[in-house]
């Protein structure tokens, strides 16, 4: 039989939470952030749960051709833009939408030869410091751009850096709002902690990304279920070997964890290997059969070992929710096993390993 772990993605989750991320901005319009494989899910896995939204915003033009053999016939946007002269030519192809947050892509532009006109977002940079153009080289850049042929509509974005946080937004808004308040074209400005927290400044298109997926942007300040988020995905494994400890015991490399009485404990099929955070420390949350339990010691490549000593009805062959949904109903939040680690639910569910099977459940 194939080891015994498995992820699950939740189609009817995701189509949930952006029916969620509508409820914050009805009059919005929504991009479903499916950049990096829609954060782990894989895009042609979460396709179905996401093709109520009005458009599709990702990075990369492999992922834009992903999107458009699966049929989708609506907007697509390129959240980087292009990297080079000829990724134009696709866009053109695919009909694809693009960001401009440099003056080498509005030269590529200049230089780009087509009939038909594209659709492209201006990017203003009212300080991430990543990408687009300073407040004050807006508008010379929205005059060039609006004097080429090759262009048709132009619209709006930045980028909040403090999103979760109410001054660092109103600033970075006020900026943004100032440069470029008489000029025509959509905006977009929102991703998931904006939208939640700040739905007033949703604009005419927003772009949730990882409240999409089920995890609160601005946690531990607020969970999933302040939101009203569901878990999309799901990681389980099983038992394969059970422990019985003695006071003095240790479990794992480097004998992180020592006993201090008699104890039962599971060795799970998982690991880093399977994109379980390594540094997840004795007592990170697990679901032992839907019960709560908690890991010990150091995780391996291949194992990791849970507390039993409470649960005499598990043992081999029980199912451990590592993050999600167990079989009863309970769910453990991956935003609380990603603070163990130290980190966001974004780089678990990106980090999930080629090597697990992934089930879609409709």
């Amino acid at each position: 039989m194939p080891r015994p772990i498995q992820a699950t993605i939740h189609t009817q989750a995701l189509a949930y939470n952006l029916q969620q991320a509508r409820r914050h901005a009805p009059d919005a319009r929504v991009w479903a952030v499916v950049k990096a494989n829609a954060y782990g899910h894989g895009i042609e896995r979460a396709f179905a749960g996401l093709r109520g939204a009005d458009g599709f915003a990702l990075l990369d033009l492999a992922e834009a051709q992903c999107v458009r053999l699966l049929g989708w016939r609506g907007p697509v946007l390129l959240l980087e833009g292009v990297f080079e002269q000829r990724d134009l030519e696709l866009c053109s192809r695919l009909d694809l939408w693009h960001t401009v947050h440099c003056e080498q892509q509005i030269d590529m532009l200049a230089a780009h030869k087509t009939n038909v006109p594209q659709r492209v977002f201006l990017k203003m940079n009212t300080g991430m410091n990543r990408l687009g153009f300073a407040p004050n080289q807006y508008r010379a850049a929205w005059t060039r751009l609006n004097a080429l042929p090759q262009v048709d509509e132009i619209s709006h974005m930045t980028h909040f850096s403090d999103a979760d946080g109410t001054p660092g937004v109103a600033r970075q808004m006020a900026v943004f709002e100032a440069h470029t308040a008489d000029l025509p074209g959509e905006r977009t400005v929102s991703n998931s902690a904006a939208l939640l927290r700040h739905g007033g400044l949703s604009g005419d298109w927003v772009r949730p990304g990882i409240a999409v997926y089920g995890s609160a942007p601005d946690y531990p300040a607020h969970d999933a279920v302040h939101w009203g988020l569901q878990p999309t995905m799901t990681l389980q494994a099983q038992i394969i070997a059970v422990q019985n400890l003695q006071a003095g015991d240790t479990v794992g490399y480097g004998s992180q964890f020592c006993a201090e009485a008699p104890m039962r404990i599971g060795v799970v099929a998982c690991g880093y290997a399977d994109g379980y955070p390594r540094v997840c420390p004795t007592g990170t949350p697990v679901l032992v059969d839907g019960a709560p339990s908690r890991t010990l010691g150091r995780v391996s490549m291949d194992m990791l070992s849970v507390d039993m000593t409470d649960l005499p009805q598990a043992g081999q062959g029980s199912t451990v929710t590592l993050w999600g949904r167990a079989a009863n109903g309970a769910v453990l939040p991956i935003d609380a096993v990603a603070a163990k680690a130290n980190t966001l639910a974004y780089e678990l569910m990106c980090a999930l390993a080629q090597r697990v099977p992934v089930v879609v459940e409709e």
